[in-house]
């Protein structure tokens, strides 16, 4: 049954893309997958278009959570003819093979006991230094929600279409992932996790990797900054000290 659309956020992913995207279209119930190529200057959308994907781009580099909300209203609008709209599963490009690993997502909003799934991998993975921007948004869900997150940035999930619109508009960046947790559980949502066999490429310790970290930092911090005022005003007192 065509119950879940799988949606994938890429820049420049054109390595992995198409084993992702193959493997993801062999998911129970997956009839669609979406890739949303986020202003890549690599051949990621040929790749996932060849692979058997829908493909949506964006011009220009908008942010995962750009792309999960362009993702998203790509499946609304296919969604308009067939009745039901689907669930919505987030996978990242760069699961490969281990894609086709994500079917427990999907079986407790299928079944209704659950409005979203979050993965919590069962093999780790070094990190490189990520670890303080997780600390950063478990403990900003903590305190938000009084949930721990056990991986709070994954970004493999399973939603309902009403949780995915309740959650709207999304945060920005990388931050949509604590900010989509903190605002569900807000709302009354039921948010689980899911241990599952996936596993996408770790990050690194080059330059280029901390310049990814910072971004995350920034990203999750404006998020729980929105979310709550000690933080806003903790962030706003730094910023005083530095200028």
């Amino acid at each position: 049954m065509d119950e879940v659309a799988v949606i994938i956020p890429a820049k420049d992913e054109a390595d992995r893309i198409a084993v992702t995207v193959k493997a993801a279209r062999e998911l129970p119930g997956a009839g669609l997958v979406v890739v949303v190529d986020d202003g890549s200057s690599d051949g990621t959308g040929a790749a996932a278009r060849q692979a058997g994907a829908r493909v949506v781009r964006h011009s220009r580099n908008r942010g995962k959570g750009a792309a999960m909300e362009t993702g998203a209203e790509a499946v609304r609008l296919l969604d308009e003819d067939g009745g039901r709209p689907r669930h919505l599963l987030f996978l990242d490009a760069d699961l490969a093979e281990t894609a086709g690993e994500a079917a427990p997502l999907v079986t407790p909003v299928v079944d209704g006991t659950a409005d979203m799934t979050i993965a919590v991998f069962s093999a780790t993975v070094k990190l490189g230094g990520h670890g303080f921007v997780v600390r950063l948004s478990r403990d900003g869900i903590r305190r938000a929600t009084g949930w721990a997150a056990t991986q709070p940035l994954n970004g493999q999930r399973c939603l309902t279409r009403a949780a995915f619109e309740a959650a709207r508009p999304l945060a920005a960046g990388f931050g949509v992932e604590t900010a989509l947790t903190i605002d569900l559980l807000r709302k009354g949502f039921r948010v689980t996790e899911v241990e599952v066999p996936l596993a996408h490429r770790a990050t690194g310790t080059d330059w280029r990797a901390q310049v990814h970290r910072a971004r995350q930092f920034r990203d999750v911090a404006r998020a729980l900054a929105v979310r709550e005022p000690v933080v806003a005003g903790q962030i706003a007192r730094v910023r005083g000290r530095r200028s």
